[in-house]
């Protein structure tokens, strides 16, 4: 799919979501700015509402959809976060929704779909297994199929949370932001671009699921092998719409390991007093192992992007 989204777009976008999102926090971190003489700030978006920046996107989206699409109600596949954010905004729009999320989704995740009144089928063992049924379903239903990231009035809708942050602060040398399926990261590029094109971009991924920095590093998509993560919200293949758009605005992207995930969620809670999930919290790892080049004394720009994680596992790392 060609892409075509434009920072004009994230400001219509801003425009229609006014009132209906929460402008979350930019904070500064004191502690991990010291820890790394760097000046960090966050931004804040797992405070949103449904825990995730995801909301953005998908109501974004729906806004797009005719009166006829929108009666015959949508679809789509995500490892959790998506879902939440589609299954509010179908709330809000009165609209059905038919969400497939793969067997490794969280259970705090599970309960949000069904929270907010969307139906839930829960199949296949990873992102790409569900996304196949989903759009079986879409088929089958005559339902729209929602792109978690491979579509212009989700990366706009993404791209406001980087809007917010620099009309509060414009003054950033680099932003880190989750890879994921690269609608954020290419959302959060075009604002960040636009405003400064000397501003580095780069997106963060784990060596559980690296599409991402083998194919960017490549210049087209590779195929890689996936293991379990702690960041089941960054995990799955990406596509070559969101990979072209990419290539043009986004500097770089790192690797982060399992066990550096897992140290910046407990870190977070425990400096912070933050339940941050594993995909919102790779930017931090990649932070404190010292990962981003070029940054000490520059004035950096984080997105923390979602706090849904079990407190089970929060608790069991925190108390390994």
């Amino acid at each position: 799919m060609d892409l075509q989204v434009t920072f004009q777009d994230i400001l219509r976008a801003k425009k229609r979501l006014k009132g209906r999102v929460i402008e979350t926090p930019l904070v500064p971190s004191t502690i991990l700015s010291k820890e790394t003489d760097t000046d960090i700030w966050f931004k804040m978006e797992s405070l949103q509402t449904t825990g995730s920046f995801k909301v953005r996107g998908a109501l974004n989206k729906l806004d797009s959809l005719t009166k006829e699409e929108l009666k015959k109600g949508v679809t789509t596949a995500s490892a959790g976060n998506h879902a939440q954010g589609l299954a509010y905004a179908s709330l809000m729009k009165k609209v059905s929704a038919k969400i497939v999320v793969p067997k490794t989704t969280p259970e705090t995740k599970k309960q949000g779909i069904l929270r907010y009144g969307a139906e839930l089928v829960v199949y296949g063992e990873n992102y790409d297994e569900a996304e196949e049924v989903a759009y079986k379903l879409a088929e089958e239903t005559g339902r729209v199929f929602v792109n978690a990231f491979e579509d212009d009035h989700i990366i706009a809708g993404q791209g406001t949370s980087a809007l917010e942050a620099f009309l509060a602060d414009p003054d950033f040398d680099a932003v880190i932001v989750p890879a994921g399926g690269g609608g954020l990261m290419c959302g959060v590029a075009l604002v960040a671009k636009a405003i400064n094109p000397d501003i580095k971009v780069i997106g963060v991924q784990t060596h559980a699921s690296p599409p991402w920095y083998h194919s960017f590093k490549a210049g087209k998509l590779v195929p890689v092998e996936y293991q379990d993560s702690l960041a089941e919200g960054l995990h799955g293949g990406i596509t070559q719409g969101n990979l072209d758009l990419a290539l043009k605005i986004v500097d770089d992207i790192i690797l982060v390991e399992e066990e550096s995930v897992a140290n910046a969620m407990v870190w977070l809670a425990r400096e912070h007093h933050y339940m941050v999930e594993g995909s919102g919290a790779v930017g931090v790892a990649a932070l404190r192992d010292g990962l981003v080049p070029e940054i000490k004394g520059k004035k950096v720009l984080t997105f923390i992007t979602g706090s849904n994680v079990d407190f089970a596992k929060l608790l069991k790392l925190a108390t390994k």
